[in-house]
Order: structure tokens, then sequence, then C-alpha cells
């Protein structure tokens, strides 16, 4: 009789897996190619960022909005960002669930609950833009993203499956998180003249501490007879311990690109990746908020987070998770996008953000209450990090 476990000896050695490794490989290496040749026979053919902001009015451009506010957290802002992210996590929960090889770190921490968790951050996105949209124009860009990939997934990993908590999650993201980012954004990161992100990451923060106070006061809020509370943040059951050595850094660095939505997945990485590749070969000045600095940004995340997973590996052996993520989505982008992709610039934000953001986060996660998610340790780590590290940056150019 064949068990479970013959069966998935067999699916981990049949052709479709080893099609399915050789078509990714491919994917990768063709739009690597074309991200850096003739890249100016495809300009034309993909608008760029100004123009989807000056036509917002267009439904086809407040569609590009709402779809690249999935890939904003990686400051990518683009379409096909977006939707590689999406296939790529959709793949690996496949491959999660069908028991393959390939599938990577486990997404969601192995906890199972992707389809609520992700259900319930593109409802939150949805609602964000129908109660917010109105605040975005030409000259002035809005966080409209921030309910993706902060209270309603951070419900779901808490209070685990079921419709209660996937609706509720997404409305208080859409109603708390979203216009907290606008107001800081707008009348605190604005007017001082502070890297936007601050902003979007304190008002996180403040809107999540706030929601979770309340479902501490009204249980019911997320009360569900379904309801089971997973690790927050802890990797999934595996038979066999990662030996934490060249191959399983190499994939942990991929995996941190897919971190702030909760992912933690290297298929969901490089699904995000080849997308924003692939979005930069049609035009250049199209991802990134049309800086044209993609490549740095890129180059200096994947920097900051090999740095991160090196120096705090003995971190990531005795805690089974580390928030080695937190600068590639804050310190890193933040001081490219206000200092330009110098390679002072790449070198010193990536060191600073690996060695000074994930022991804050961790620092600020232990001391949070039990029933409050930690990531608002990581979005406070974020804040308090740009704030120190960016204007530090700025006075090391300057000599």
């Amino acid at each position: 009789m064949q068990t479970t476990t013959d069966k998935n000896r067999i699916a981990h050695r049949s052709p479709f897996d080893m099609a399915v490794i050789l078509m990714l490989v491919d994917a990768t290496l063709l739009i690597i190619w074309l991200s850096f040749t003739y890249r100016s026979l495809w300009a034309a053919h993909w608008p760029s960022y100004s123009d989807m902001v000056s036509s917002l009015s267009q439904p086809s451009a407040w569609l590009r909005w709402l779809l690249g506010d999935i890939s904003e957290v990686a400051f990518y802002k683009h379409e096909f960002a977006s939707i590689g992210l999406l296939a790529g996590a959709y793949l690996a929960y496949w491959a999660n669930r069908t028991g393959r090889a390939w599938q990577g770190f486990s997404i969601a921490y192995g906890t199972g609950l992707w389809p609520w968790l992700i259900t319930s951050s593109l409802l939150g996105l949805l609602l964000s833009n129908v109660l917010w949209g109105w605040t975005v124009t030409a000259t002035s860009w809005q966080p409209t993203f921030a309910a993706f990939v902060s209270l309603p997934a951070a419900m779901v990993l808490m209070f685990g499956r079921g419709w209660k908590v996937t609706i509720n999650g997404a409305i208080m993201g859409a109603v708390l998180v979203t216009p907290m980012c606008l107001l800081i954004v707008n009348y605190l990161c604005n007017p001082l003249g502070l890297p936007a992100v601050i902003g979007n990451v304190l008002g996180m923060a403040v809107a999540s501490v706030v929601a979770f106070l309340l479902c501490r006061y009204r249980p019911g809020l997320m009360k569900s007879e379904q309801s089971v509370i997973p690790p927050a943040k802890s990797p999934a059951p595996v038979t066999k311990a990662p030996d934490y050595g060249v191959v399983w850094s190499l994939r942990r660095v991929l995996a941190d690109f897919s971190e702030a939505p909760f992912f933690g997945n290297e298929l969901a990485s490089l699904g995000l990746l080849l997308g924003v590749l692939l979005a930069y070969a049609m035009n250049p000045i199209s991802p990134a908020y049309g800086s044209g600095l993609l490549l740095h940004i890129i180059a200096a995340q994947a920097l900051s987070s090999a740095i991160g997973v090196l120096v705090w590996r003995r971190q990531w052996m005795l805690r089974g998770w580390y928030p080695t993520y937190v600068p590639l989505v804050s310190v890193v982008p933040a001081a490219i996008l206000t200092h330009g992709g110098s390679g002072l610039v790449i070198a010193s934000s990536a060191l600073l953000g690996a060695l000074i953001a994930p022991p804050l986060a961790c620092a600020i996660a232990k001391r949070l209450p039990a029933d409050m998610h930690t990531y608002i340790g990581n979005v406070l780590s974020m804040a308090i990090s740009t704030l120190l590290i960016v204007p530090l940056i700025g006075v090391l150019i300057a000599e």
C-alpha cells in the first residue's frame, strides 16, 4: 500500500516538477536579459509613472494605481510586479498544499492561512482606494496601499480563518490604517521634509495598536468558531532542520523580498522581481515612481538582506525567524530615492539598515502585549531606523 510519504516522494521527482523549475529558470533568464538590453525599443510600449498619475481620472490609470499598490511596499509601484507577486504566491501556496519539494519557505509561515490572508488584504486595499482614492492627484502621492501590508493580514494571522475575521480585518485596515497614514504623511512628513515611508509605517503601527485594543475590549469583533490562533511569526514545521548554509542564506535573501506582505516565500519574491524587471524592460521610468533607480534599489535591497542574514545568522538559528527584511522595505529604498543611487548611498544604507533595524524590531516586538501582532515592532523599527539613518547618509555624502 502506498503511503502519503511515498506519494510525496513520487511527486517530488515527477516530470511536472522539473518542467515547472525549468520554466521558472527560463523566465528568469529571459526577463533579466530583456531588462538590460534594447530597453529603448520597449520604452514606447508601456506608459510611464507620470503618464499614470496624470490621467487618474481614466479607469485604466486608476486600475494601474490600484494594482500598483500591491507592490508598493517594496517601492516598485507597478502592476507587473504586483501580478508577479500574486502569481508567485499562489504557486507557492499550491506547492505547499501538494507537498512539492520546490515550494521554498512555507508561505504565510506555514499556517495554511494564505487564502484568508490575501483575501482580507485585497479587500482592505480595494476599500481603501474606494474611500481615500480621491486624495491622490498628479502631484500628490498618497499611501492608499497601506492596508494591503498591515492590519488585515495581521488580524488573520492572530485570529485565524473565517469570514468574520477576514472582512472585519479588511474594514479596520481601510478605516483605521489608511487615514492614519494619510494624516501623518501629509501633516508631519511632508511639512518636515521627511521620507513618506516614516509616515506610512508609523500610521500602520498606531492604527494597529488601536485595532488590537478594540479587539481586546470587544472580542466579538474577531471571535469565530473556526478561529485558530497560529504563531504570528514562526517557520513551518519541517522534518529536517535547515543547515543555515550558503544555499539557505541565498533562499532567505530572496524570501525577504516578499516578507512585508506576510508571504516570506522565494517563489512569491521571484514573481515580484520578475514582474518589476519586465516593467523596467518595457519602460525604465514606469516602476519605482519613475525615478529610473529601480536597479539601484533592488541591488541595495539584496545587499541589505544578505548582510542581515549573515550578521544575524545566529538569531535565525535560535529563533527560527528574524526580521532581516525590515530595512529592505524602509531604510534602503528611502535613502536611494532621497540621496540617489551612488555606491556610497547603496552601501551605507544597506549596512546601517541591516545592523540597526532588525535587532530594534525584535526588541520592540518583545515588549508588545501578547494580544498584539509582532509586526507592530517591525514597522516601528522601520520608522525609527529610517528617521535615524537617512539624514545620517545625507551627512556622509555631503562630506
